[in-house]
């Protein structure tokens, strides 16, 4: 494994996040790049997912033409959507703005940002008609890292900003950084604590 890609995985591992988030390392697609590395992360209010997304870590020591750099981030985040909002004719617009606004947010430089969001409704019928219509939104997205540190993006910060992006596509409100929260492992993840309570009817 190349020092700059295990170093950039290490900072992955670090990072402190919200207590709402649940994250674990998952199995990364194969043949994208010669070192890949994965996250899978849910937003979790009582028994219920309110959104949940990866984010995938690519490095190419030789360089990718299309990313115009050595590392890759990429990622998929989805979410059911409240009907006010689903029916904005803007939202797409709103959920890309989420996400550059995320890393603008956190002072990151990144380049060749490119991906698609995507609404989709359900209606239920039959033994299901009870339930009310929902939408669902899907962003997928890749960018190229460009705050490198000794030839090491600061992926700490990246995980940082998807994981505000996360939230936020969840509807919690914006948060500042607590010294409490979660840290991902080797191992997997410690326990997390401060769930917030099922949402009231």
């Amino acid at each position: 494994m190349p020092p700059a890609f295990r170093r950039a995985v290490d900072a992955l591992r670090a990072a402190r996040l919200r207590p709402e988030l649940e994250i674990d390392p998952t199995r990364p697609p194969q043949r994208l790049a010669p070192y890949a590395y994965a996250l899978e992360a849910a937003v979790v209010e009582g028994e219920d997912d309110l959104a949940d997304g990866r984010l995938v870590l690519l490095h190419d020591p030789a360089g990718h033409d299309a990313w115009k750099g050595t590392f890759r981030l990429v990622t998929l985040v989805r979410a059911e959507l409240e009907p006010e909002m689903a029916a904005d004719p803007l939202l797409p617009e709103v959920c890309w703005s989420w996400l550059t606004g995320a890393l603008e947010a956190r002072g990151l430089a990144y380049g060749e940002a490119s991906g698609t969001v995507t609404q989709a409704g359900s209606h239920y019928f039959g033994g299901l008609a009870e339930r009310r219509p929902a939408t669902q939104i899907e962003i997928r997205a890749s960018w190229t890292p460009q705050d490198a540190l000794g030839g090491a993006p600061d992926t700490a910060a990246h995980l940082t900003a998807w994981s505000d992006l996360l939230c936020q596509i969840a509807g919690l409100p914006p948060s500042t950084p607590d010294p409490g929260a979660g840290t991902i492992s080797g191992a997997g993840v410690v326990s997390l604590p401060q769930r917030r309570g099922p949402q009231q009817p």
